[in-house]
């Protein structure tokens, strides 16, 4: 039994989603098909990133990933097949494969180059399922594509370091459904250029001196309800290692969430400072 994954922008109202898995039965009736999300911002190819990389490792090696995210086809935005880290991703090379390819180097691309012999203008449907159902039947890439040495990169997913490496760069890449905005830099960044030093976050006018690794740390006093601590504020490496700015026990319905309540958005910056000798007094910064 093959299993295949659908990551799209497409949402649930329309008949997008439905008509897919059906092409896909109609191919492979014992596929078992997942649905990761439908529910992308659209076209955005940073969201799409974010949630492969925290999701494809959970499945089993020989998995096939489609990715419908800014899938039509041009000059600018070819079909690729790749094959990384034991599994088969067939999406479009609009450099969505760039968080997962950061640290495991794909093993194989193609460029997909059936088109000729299929006519189409929903390229998921008609294209994506087709190489899906091929590679769950042992295809080889080579068949359907021209192997390739690289895929399209997009810049704004990796964060930057000054040459003096006391200062990560990076940006807000995700909004979660809690309102929590997730940033590009990850734990290991932080580590290897940070080296223990003190520091501060910047996220528009908010600072923080201090990063939790779990949400209820920022309960310093048992003898308080969590309650009392709702609408706090916080940074945090989340379970997937990369930096959030939260809000405890944040519901966007009542509480808020750090999305609207610190104002920050998708591709706001977020910087880190390193201090590296004298140690500055941080209790005027909230």
């Amino acid at each position: 039994m093959s299993i295949i994954t659908l990551t799209t922008d497409f949402g649930t109202k329309d008949h997008f989603v439905g008509a897919v898995k059906g092409a896909i039965y109609s191919e492979l009736p014992d596929a078992k098909i997942v649905d990761i999300t439908h529910e992308v911002s659209p076209f955005s190819i940073t969201e799409t990133a974010y949630i492969l990389k925290n999701s494809y490792k959970s499945f089993p090696k020989g998995t096939i990933h489609i990715v419908g995210v800014d899938s039509e086809l041009s000059e600018d935005n070819k079909h690729i097949a790749i094959e990384l880290d034991g599994h088969f991703f067939v999406c479009p090379d609009n450099g969505l494969i760039s968080m997962i390819a950061s640290e495991i180097q794909p093993s194989k691309i193609v460029e997909i180059n059936i088109h000729d012999r299929v006519e189409s203008s929903f390229p998921v449907l008609d294209v994506f399922v087709q190489v899906a159902c091929f590679i769950a039947r042992g295809g080889n890439l080579t068949v359907i594509g021209k192997e390739i040495p690289e895929f399209k990169k997009i810049v704004e997913i990796q964060p930057k370091t000054n040459q003096q490496q006391n200062k990560i760069t990076g940006g807000i890449i995700y909004i979660d459904n809690y309102g929590n905005v997730i940033t590009n830099i990850s734990k290991k960044m932080f580590r290897e250029i940070g080296k223990g030093r003190d520091f501060i976050v910047h996220a528009r006018k908010h600072s923080f001196t201090k990063i939790f690794t779990k949400y209820n740390e920022v309960v310093s006093n048992e003898s308080y309800s969590n309650q009392q601590y709702e609408g706090h504020k916080l940074a945090i490496f989340n379970s997937a290692g990369y930096l959030e700015i939260a809000i405890y026990r944040s519901n966007l319905d009542t509480v808020g969430g750090a999305s609207t309540l610190l104002g920050l958005g998708y591709r706001d910056a977020i910087i880190i400072d390193f201090i590296d000798d004298i140690k500055p007094d941080f209790t005027h910064l909230t």
